[in-house]
């Protein structure tokens, strides 16, 4: 039970509110609240007219360094750390809050209109692959790395990857949004979610702790997908939630990630598309290694200017 549940004047006020009747068929209310109200529709496909950018590599990427963005820049950063050139990619940042998602361009990259979207130009024609655990399963496959050879241990990186797809929107969708954006904090959906969001990091514990990584002893996509959401978690990097989940208590998954993220492609992974928190963990846009050595101050001038000039055309 939550602090807010045992407060008296907490339960007084939720008991004189009014309940929520849902009408007989939904309509649209733009003024329902919360942070991502302003963008949120219940239509799909493009809002308005504006190409994506293309850079010098066949990778292009275009994202956001939230945990489904940093699934693949860390993937893509862990190929180039093996020496696989032709990981070599452009991450462009795509800002969700002013709607960029809902672009001709990135529409025609996914038409879901959710980061990431990658475009692989070395196909003909040009292939597109939309929604992170494609993505992460794509470039894998593509490079034949990071993903088990044999069988069996195949079959246990796939399920630990889909386990992330199913699992993560009972964490994000569920868990975030009623404890860190919604307008009000109510009970029932905190409790609900909190419940779960605990029962999958308890499940992650239980197995880290007669696994060094997700599939025995072999680091694959499977720990990528799930650091970037439940590691991030447990460090308390989502939802200022660590202390109410007590977090600390999944200690088999705090080891498991704290070893992931001493890896240097990880640390370079989780700063790509990455416009907030502490400037020397943020690279607004990655198109060659070297940005890791610029000022990011600069980087993120330079790629404000560019859109700045695409909303004057």
């Amino acid at each position: 039970m939550s602090k807010a549940s045992a407060d008296s004047s907490s339960a007084n006020t939720q008991a004189t509110a009014p309940a929520y009747t849902p009408d007989k068929v939904w309509t649209w209310n733009k003024d329902v609240g919360g942070k991502f109200a302003a963008i949120n529709r219940p239509t799909a496909g493009a809002t308005h007219e504006q190409a994506l950018p293309v850079g010098k590599h066949p990778l292009q990427l275009y994202s956001l360094g939230t945990p489904n963005g940093v699934k693949v820049t860390v993937l893509l950063e862990e190929l180039l750390e093996l020496g696989i050139k032709d990981a070599e990619y452009d991450a462009w940042l795509i800002n969700i809050q002013e709607g960029e998602q809902f672009s001709s361009g990135f529409v025609e990259a996914n038409p879901n209109s959710k980061i990431p979207a990658l475009m692989d130009h070395s196909t003909s024609p040009c292939s597109r692959v939309f929604e992170s655990g494609a993505i992460m399963l794509y470039l894998a496959e593509r490079f034949d790395a990071f993903i088990p050879k044999t069988l069996a241990q195949r079959t246990q990186c796939l399920n630990w990857l889909f386990w992330n797809i199913g699992s993560v929107p009972f964490l994000g969708g569920g868990f975030g949004h009623f404890y860190a954006y919604a307008p009000e904090k109510l009970e029932y959906p905190i409790e609900r979610y909190t419940m779960e969001v605990k029962r999958q990091l308890d499940l992650l514990d239980q197995h880290l702790a007669d696994n060094r990584y997700l599939c025995g002893d072999e680091y694959s996509i499977a720990d990528m997908a799930n650091m970037a959401w439940y590691g991030s978690l447990v460090m308390g990097k989502l939802y200022e939630a660590g202390e109410f989940l007590d977090a600390a208590s999944y200690k088999n998954v705090i080891r498991w990630t704290e070893e992931i993220q001493l890896r240097p492609a990880v640390k370079r992974g989780q700063r790509v598309n990455r416009v907030w928190g502490a400037e020397k963990h943020q690279l607004a846009e990655r198109h060659d290694a070297s940005d890791f050595d610029r000022d990011p101050k600069d980087i993120l001038n330079a790629v404000m200017g560019r859109k700045m000039g695409q909303k004057q055309d």
